[in-house]
């Protein structure tokens, strides 16, 4: 397949993300932001948005995947190890819902921990302010939830935290148009 047709799944993938969390949100009406996980939303026992919930992340992770062992490698070969360990948390946690119980929190923590390691690494990697800004962004919204200084659930961290895959979609975006260099390191 063509480099600018891969591009697509870093872009579609992150979208996916936001459209499958705003739709469950959407059919949720039982969801709290002070005091809901987003992963409540895939509880497959408690939640009717589960399947959509889940199926959302398992695919959007499956297009990242595809767009961090592709396209994305030629450019930023060390963010896109990082970014593949990521999205493949990100399908385990469709698998192990919120059902599974630690299983799920297990795959959880490092999922979100390896989200901002490949900010960190791609920042590195490229010079780019834009992921050192989101990576700040999301660990300052964890930094609010860990002092309790708002009254929030751990959904409002976990979503900031999605404003990562911004970056990815933008990087996405410049390889499309031919915007990205390859990688040299």
């Amino acid at each position: 397949m063509e480099e600018r047709v891969y591009a697509l799944f870093g872009v579609f993938g992150p979208l996916l993300v936001y459209f499958s969390i705003a739709l469950s949100l959407a059919l949720s009406p039982f969801f709290n932001w002070e005091t809901d996980a987003l992963s409540d939303l895939g509880h497959a026992v408690n939640s009717n948005a589960a399947s959509i919930f889940n199926f959302g992340l398992l695919l959007a992770g499956f297009l990242m995947m595809v767009y961090a062992l592709t396209v994305f490698k030629k450019h930023a070969k060390y963010s896109s190890f990082c970014l593949l360990v990521s999205t493949f948390l990100v399908q385990l946690l469709a698998a192990f819902n919120e059902v599974y119980g630690s299983l799920h929190y297990a795959v959880a923590v490092p999922h979100f921990v390896m989200l901002s390691l490949t900010s960190i690494v791609y920042t590195v990697e490229k010079r780019s302010a834009f992921a050192l800004v989101t990576f700040l962004i999301v660990m300052f919204s964890w930094l609010l939830y860990a002092l309790n200084i708002f009254k929030i659930g751990i959904a409002v961290p976990e979503m900031v935290s999605k404003l990562v895959v911004l970056w990815i979609m933008y990087s996405a975006m410049r390889i499309y148009f031919g915007k990205e260099s390859v990688s040299t390191l």
